[in-house]
């Protein structure tokens, strides 16, 4: 299934909704049980998923067509958001380092998160080096704590796609090495455009995975790339955290990110980016000043 959350065109309240994707349209959760959370979190937290799948497949409703509303962040107010650091083969060899021996875990803010259609916004005045960095996010399905890489499969709920989005100078100069005001600003994790659930991903090794910036293909790569796999990361983490559900695992970036061209590539207000993943979707994000 692809789980997603959404706004009503109609809607003058603004209030989200979670539902599925059934073809080009989308199913309203509440519609077929009105006592169903109305968040994605909130359907997690209540371990229910199954249930929806049910009704899934009890389903005779056509739903509405997705030109009716507004696609959000399929997933927001999750706890922690956590990325793994130089964790593609192809961008270590871009820029000779070896690979890590172990996951090299940081955070970034769940007040980062905008949703496919959000603007990425830029405060220019203070932040000249925002670079792009694509990457396949796992999102947890409930709570894991010391949890062994070969349990590791029974804790995700699915995955989408995630914009990794970095200040470099304050990743590495203005913040003494500690990559969180790097990674942390305002709307500097745009995701979507669904949560694609791990049954439908036969293989989350054999991903392809692009980022276009105005039309010019930046990254090109496929996850067969991913030097430390999910399960690793998952046992790491965990080992130390406990994670909860809806929290996401970005997996890492591959080769072609802007600051490691020559010259160096930054984003500027006016640019799309666009970030697509195989067998979950893609979505443009339009760049403007904070």
């Amino acid at each position: 299934m692809k789980f997603l959350q959404f706004i009503p065109n109609e809607s003058t309240t603004g209030q989200i909704r979670v539902g599925y994707l059934k073809g080009d349209n989308v199913v309203d959760i509440c519609c077929q049980d009105c006592s169903m959370p109305t968040t994605m979190i909130e359907i997690l937290e209540a371990e229910i998923v199954d249930r929806i799948q049910t009704l899934h497949c009890n389903d005779t409703s056509e739903g509405v067509p997705l030109s009716s509303v507004k696609l959000v962040a399929p997933i927001d107010n999750m706890d922690k958001i956590l990325g793994v650091a130089l964790n593609y083969s192809d961008h270590c060899k871009e820029i000779n380092v070896d690979h890590p021996p172990i996951p090299m875990i940081f955070s970034k803010f769940s007040s980062t998160i905008i949703g496919p259609s959000d603007p990425l916004r830029i405060r220019t005045e203070v932040c000249k080096k925002v670079d792009w960095e694509v990457e396949l996010a796992v999102v947890i399905g409930k709570v894991a704590s010391s949890v062994t890489a070969a349990d590791a499969d029974k804790y995700i709920f699915g995955y989408t796609i995630a914009q990794d989005i970095s200040d470099r100078e304050w990743q590495k100069e203005k913040n003494g090495a500690q990559f969180l005001l790097g990674k942390s600003q305002d709307t500097f994790c745009p995701i979507g455009p669904y949560i694609v659930t791990k049954d439908e991903i036969e293989d989350p090794y054999n991903l392809n995975l692009t980022c276009s910036i105005n039309g010019v293909e930046k990254q090109n790569s496929n996850t067969s790339n991913i030097i430390h796999k999910i399960p690793a990361i998952i046992e790491r983490i965990s080992s130390v955290m406990t994670l909860l559900p809806g929290d996401l695992i970005l997996t890492g970036t591959p080769g072609g990110t802007g600051g490691i061209r020559s010259p160096p590539e930054f984003l500027q207000p006016g640019d799309v980016i666009r970030s697509e993943i195989q067998n979950i979707g893609f979505f443009e994000t339009k760049v403007e000043k904070f």
